[in-house]
C-alpha cells in the first residue's frame, strides 16, 4: 500500500515538474514568490513606448510600412562611409594657413589627440584647391566629378567624436555609442519606418568594393543590437554570390520551398504558442519569410548586366580603378528605386593604408581613394536626380573622425583626430551650397557650432519624419534611443 502511494506522489511531482519546465518566464514570475516578480516586471514597462507593445507593430510582419511622427521629406537614406578617417583639411575644409606656415610649430597641439606620436609641426596639404560653383566652395583637385555637385551639398565642418581609435569611433558613428551592443542608425530607421518593399530588406550594406576586408568591428557596424534581429543590415558581398543561398539549390523549386517553409513555420508557431514571449523566434520567422521572397526580387535588383551603355559610362564601370565602387553606387541607386530604406556603402577595409587611414603618405592614400570613389558618388547623384529620386533620397558622406593638422612623426601622413572632421549632406530636405560650423585656422579643432554624431543622427531621423526623442525601444527596464539623452537637429542645413 505504501509503495502505491509513493508511486502516486512521485507521478504528481513529475507532472508538476513537467508543467514548470513548460512555463514561460512571465508565467514563472506569476506563479512564484506570490507574484511579486510579475508586479516588478510590469512596473518596468511603459505602454506605447515600444513597438513590441504597440498595436501598429506586427511581430510577424515587422517590415511593413509604418506611420511617421510627422510628414517625412526623405523616404530613403544612402550613407557613404569613407572608412578610416579622411583628412578634413585635404578634402572639404580648405585652410590656406597650412600652406603658408607649413613646417612651423602647431600652437596648442596635443600629443594625446592622435593615436600615434605626431610631429607637432604643421603639414601643408599636397593638393591644390580652387573655388567652384555659385557657392564658391573650395574643392581639392582629387574630386573633379564631385566639384560639379557642390551647390547641392551642405557641409558640416564642425563634427567631432569622443574617440580617436577606429573601433569605438565606428561604433559611435553608426550607433551613437562608442561601445558595442547598440543598434545602428540603419536598424533604428528600419524599426521606425519599415520597408516599402516586402520582398527586400529595409537595410542593406556594401563593404569595400576592392576586397580589402570588412571595417573594424565587422558586422557589428550594421547590427541590430537589442532590437529584433530582423532589423539588422543585410550585407551584399563584394566577391562571389552577392548574398548566400539567394538562388535555390538544384531541384528545389519555389513551390517545394514554399511547402518546406510552411512546415517549418508551423512547428515554429506551435512553439511560439507555448512561449509567447520569445521575440527572437518571431524575428527568425519573419526573416525566413523575407529570405524566401528575396529570391524572387533581389537577383534582378542586384544585377547590372542589363543596364544601358550610358549608365555604365556614367558610373565609370569600364574603369578598373573606379569601376568597382561605381558598381556599388549603381546598385545603391537600384535599391532605393526598389524601396529599400537605408543603404550604407563602405569605401576602405581594415588596416593602415587599406582605407582612408593615411598615416604614412596622405597624398598617395587620399589621391587613390578619391579616384576610386569620386566618379561613382557623383554619378549616383546625377542618376537619382534624373529619375526624380534625389528629392526623396538623403545622401550622407563622411568618416568616423578626421586627421591632424600636423604630420605624424617623420612621415608625410596625418594621425587620427577626433576634434574635427567634415560630413556632407545632399538631397531630400537639404539646402545646397551651405557651409555650417568652423574649425580653427589650421582645421585642428572645431571651434564654432560643434556637432556630435548625435546631432547628425537627429537630423537624419528628422528628415525621415521621426522625432529622435520619441523613437524608443524598451530594453532592460529603460527606454533607449539612437541619440541617447542628447542630439539636436541641425536646422541651418535644412531647406
Amino acid at each position: 500500500m505504501l509503495g502505491i502511494w509513493s508511486t502516486f506522489f512521485s507521478s504528481v511531482k513529475l507532472r508538476e515538474l513537467t508543467a514548470m519546465v513548460s512555463l514561460s518566464r512571465r508565467q514563472l514570475l506569476n506563479r512564484t514568490g506570490m507574484g511579486l516578480g510579475a508586479i516588478a516586471m510590469a512596473s518596468l514597462g511603459t505602454p506605447g513606448r515600444c513597438f513590441a507593445e504597440s498595436p501598429s507593430y506586427d511581430p510577424l510582419h515587422p517590415l511593413q510600412t509604418r506611420d511617421t511622427h510627422f510628414p517625412a521629406v526623405a523616404k530613403q537614406v544612402i550613407w557613404i562611409v569613407l572608412n578610416g578617417g579622411p583628412s578634413q583639411v585635404d578634402t572639404w575644409d580648405y585652410k590656406p594657413e597650412l600652406q603658408k606656415r607649413a613646417g612651423q610649430e602647431l600652437a596648442g597641439a596635443d600629443p594625446r589627440t592622435g593615436f600615434f606620436k605626431t610631429s607637432g609641426k604643421i603639414l601643408g596639404s599636397p593638393f591644390s584647391f580652387r573655388q567652384t560653383g555659385d557657392s564658391g566652395t573650395w574643392v581639392p583637385e582629387i574630386f573633379p566629378f564631385l566639384s560639379k555637385q557642390v551647390d547641392k551639398m551642405a557641409f558640416v565642418h564642425s563634427c567631432y567624436t569622443k574617440s580617436n581609435n577606429h573601433s569605438p569611433a565606428l561604433f559611435e558613428m553608426n550607433t551613437g555609442m562608442n561601445r558595442m551592443g547598440f543598434p545602428c542608425v540603419g536598424s533604428w530607421l528600419s524599426y521606425g519606418l519599415g520597408s516599402e518593399n516586402d520582398n527586400l530588406p529595409g537595410f542593406v550594406v556594401m563593404t569595400d568594393a576592392k576586397g580589402r576586408g570588412l571595417p573594424k568591428n565587422s558586422a557589428q557596424n550594421w547590427g541590430a543590437g537589442f532590437l529584433p534581429s530582423v532589423f539588422q543590415g543585410t550585407r551584399i558581398k563584394d566577391e562571389g554570390a552577392p548574398i548566400d543561398d539567394l538562388v535555390p539549390i538544384s531541384g528545389m523549386t519555389f513551390k517545394r520551398q514554399r511547402r518546406v517553409l510552411d512546415s517549418i513555420q508551423l512547428l515554429n508557431q506551435r512553439h511560439l504558442d507555448r512561449f509567447q514571449e520569445q521575440a527572437d523566434l518571431r524575428a527568425r520567422m519573419a526573416s525566413l519569410e523575407l529570405a524566401f521572397r528575396m529570391q524572387m526580387t533581389a537577383p534582378e535588383v542586384l544585377s547590372i548586366s542589363n543596364e544601358p551603355h550610358h549608365i555604365n559610362r556614367l558610373y565609370g564601370l569600364d574603369d578598373g580603378f573606379s569601376g568597382p565602387f561605381g558598381r556599388q553606387c549603381l546598385i545603391a541607386s537600384k535599391l532605393v528605386q526598389s524601396g529599400v530604406r537605408f543603404v550604407q556603402l563602405y569605401s576602405g577595409g581594415s588596416g593602415n593604408e587599406q582605407s582612408w587611414d593615411g598615416h604614412l603618405n596622405i597624398e598617395e592614400n587620399h589621391r587613390n581613394f578619391a579616384r576610386e570613389t569620386d566618379q561613382g558618388i557623383a554619378a549616383l547623384v546625377t542618376d537619382l536626380e534624373q529619375r526624380g529620386l534625389l528629392e526623396t533620397t538623403l545622401i550622407v558622406c563622411g568618416g568616423e573622425f578626421g586627421r591632424t593638422s600636423d604630420g605624424q612623426g617623420g612621415t608625410k601622413g596625418r594621425d587620427h583626430n577626433p576634434h574635427a572632421f567634415t560630413t556632407w549632406f545632399m538631397g531630400a530636405g537639404i539646402r545646397g551650397g551651405v557651409h555650417y560650423g568652423k574649425t580653427d585656422e589650421f582645421g585642428y579643432k572645431a571651434v564654432e557650432e560643434r556637432r556630435h554624431i548625435h546631432d547628425l543622427h537627429a537630423t537624419i531621423l528628422h528628415l525621415c519624419g521621426m522625432n529622435h526623442e520619441d523613437l524608443t525601444y524598451r530594453f532592460n527596464g529603460r527606454d533607449f534611443r539612437l541619440t541617447d539623452v542628447e542630439g539636436e537637429v541641425i536646422d541651418s542645413i535644412l531647406a
